[in-house]
């Protein structure tokens, strides 16, 4: 699921932040716990050499010290060696009876001969920092300065981020506002930002570089269709003067009847295909309210002829004003072409039901006893079994005007015996 850039941001800010606080941590740990030890070994190197040095003037304190006493530390007799006086450092958990527990401490090993010439062993202990609570502490204070740093990046992007990138939520609802062949619909968001400056520039590029191509591409649609309507239409004419031609046979007439018929399909075809793609391309921008029960009531009356050769019952129910906000040449194309195929589908003394409520308008007719194909019928050029001569553009034409019209969404369903077109309003 696609997430906003504040938030994308912000969550690998986060993550990258613990990552290089942990790392940070460590290595400070590390480093602090290193000092601590060389502060304290320092010490018990300074003490090692006042202990010796006293020991050397006061005999007695050898004997005097043969166990820990208030002073920390203890001689005792050893064998002399070449590394006597070398400095080992160890650490010891020892128990302590005021905290009843056992407490770190750091211990230095090393030896001297006395004035005597008697080897003796000097053990120095002194207490030390608790590892494991200085750990807990760290990751307590560390934890919290996380947490502040996050909710400050949190803070900064919220307020500060959202006005930076103001401008190009503003740009991109101008570009939601675009329709071809109106330059006016998008206007460019001045801002001091460089990208978003660069960004206003290539946008109106594209967009003059697209209305270009629309121009182009709707004056060969117009100038083709032109072109094609005006030998057509002197072709059928040709073709209705040699029908009148007394010497032409009888099956002569039929084949000319049914050239003609072809021309006639051809003159439908450039037509539907010519009004698909000026729906395409958004050349029916005007929106108003358009009222569908008022212009069912204005196209039922224009229809009335076609309804009624075929000796068809039309049912009109009114239970709501079905109101749309859309092109009014788009909505009298859409509800024609629902109702012609009505008509054209129906049988003979059959019926056609139209219901109006104020979400929703079905049109339903008597067909065929099995229902439609509901992933093909508004695909274009698709044609079912009921009739060969048809274009299979009308549905498509229908489909294509639902798809430019915010508010609605088209559906079918066969119900009873009934193929039903229903006009829903997107809630």
């Amino acid at each position: 699921m696609a997430i906003s850039v504040r938030n994308y941001t912000n969550r690998y800010l986060a993550f990258a932040i613990l990552i290089i606080m942990a790392v940070w941590a460590l290595l400070f740990y590390a480093l602090l716990m290193d000092e601590v030890y060389d502060n304290i070994d320092d010490g018990l190197k300074n003490q090692k050499i006042e202990i010796i040095r006293e020991a050397f003037n006061d005999p007695d304190l050898i004997n005097n010290s043969r166990t820990y006493g208030i002073n920390q530390f203890r001689i005792s007799n050893t064998k002399p060696s070449e590394d006597l006086d070398k400095n080992k450092f160890s650490r010891k958990l020892i128990y302590m009876p005021y905290d009843e527990e056992e407490e770190p401490y750091r211990i230095l090993t090393t030896g001297f001969y006395g004035k005597d010439g008697q080897a003796y062993l000097l053990e120095i202990r002194t207490s030390t920092v608790e590892e494991d609570d200085f750990l807990i502490n760290l990751a307590i204070s560390l934890s919290v300065l996380y947490l502040v740093i996050v909710i400050s990046i949190l803070l900064i992007n919220h307020f500060v981020l959202r006005k930076a990138w103001r401008p190009f939520k503003d740009t991109l609802a101008n570009l939601n506002q675009y329709r071809f062949a109106d330059d006016k619909s998008f206007n460019p968001i001045k801002s001091q930002v460089k990208e978003f400056e660069e960004l206003n520039l290539q946008i109106n590029r594209m967009i003059d570089r697209n209305e270009q191509v629309f121009n182009d591409q709707k004056r060969f649609l117009e100038n083709a269709s032109h072109e094609l309507q005006t030998p057509l239409a002197i072709s059928i004419g040709k073709m209705e003067l040699l029908l009148q031609d007394a010497d032409l046979s009888e099956a002569q007439l039929i084949k000319l009847s049914e050239a003609k018929q072809s021309l006639h399909r051809m003159v439908a075809l450039n037509k539907s295909l010519l009004m698909l793609s000026r729906i395409d391309n958004n050349q029916y921008n005007k929106e108003e309210e358009v009222n569908f029960s008022q212009l069912l009531k204005t196209l039922l009356e224009e229809f009335k002829e076609l309804y009624t050769y075929k000796n068809l019952r039309v049912n009109l129910k009114e239970e709501g004003t079905f109101l749309i906000s859309m092109n009014p040449d788009l909505a009298t194309i859409l509800i024609s072409n629902l109702i012609r195929n009505a008509i054209k589908y129906n049988q003979d003394d059959g019926e056609i039901t139209i219901l109006t409520k104020s979400d929703r308008l079905v049109i339903s007719n008597i067909g065929l006893n099995e229902a439609l194909n509901p992933n093909y019928i508004f695909e274009r050029f698709h044609k079912g079994s009921q009739d060969s001569h048809s274009n299979g553009l009308g549905l498509s034409i229908v489909k294509s005007i639902v798809d430019k019209t915010n508010d609605l969404t088209i559906a079918y369903a066969f119900e009873q015996g009934n193929h039903q077109f229903i006009l829903k309003k997107v809630k």
